[in-house]
């Protein structure tokens, strides 16, 4: 794609969103509502994603029997994270067509969003684990390892999101 072509795309991008940046700047209560919904969002799915993390982590200390309530737990948190993810994605978007023309040129946003999607494949990793440990939960599984990691990825990954949302915030 030449330089040509990718500030045309972002022009386009941006005059078919004007309209929405223009009410999100113009309106605090817009602004408002719009940043509440995507850092509320995070904090549900990414403090939920941790807390869990923490007690995956801490459940891999038990014997293997005592495992399995906590992967009973596991299905239904993962439907709360990804309930979270998804208002976040749409808030996100709302964000992004705030100011095109400033978030498409930042390489923080594009680090932000490879991110989110390393964390998604994360939370992919994880979920097939825990499949795994449904048909064979004995101690050893090498599944229990790779929840292990996931778990361990998972909260740093989240650290390191909300700090590239920061600093998005503050350098944009």
């Amino acid at each position: 794609m030449t330089l040509a072509v990718a500030v045309s795309a972002t022009s386009g991008i941006a005059r078919f969103v004007e309209p929405w940046a223009h009410l999100y700047a113009d309106s605090k209560m817009v602004a408002t509502i719009v940043t509440f919904g995507h850092i509320a969002s995070l904090l549900m799915a990414g403090g939920l994603a941790v807390a869990t993390d923490r007690s995956t982590l801490r459940a891999l200390r038990l014997a293997a029997a005592d495992r399995g309530r906590h992967l009973e737990e596991l299905a239904g948190v993962h439907r709360l994270v990804v309930g979270g993810l998804a208002l976040s994605v749409i808030t996100g978007v709302l964000l992004f067509a705030s100011d095109v023309e400033t978030f498409i040129g930042s390489w923080i946003f594009w680090l932000k969003m490879a991110l989110i999607g390393v964390l998604l494949v994360n939370g992919y990793v994880m979920t097939r684990a825990e499949s795994a440990l449904r048909a064979d939960a004995s101690e050893a599984a090498p599944s229990w390892a790779r929840l292990r990691r996931s778990a361990l990825v998972s909260v740093g990954l989240w650290y390191v999101i909300t700090l590239a949302g920061v600093a998005l915030a503050n350098v944009a």
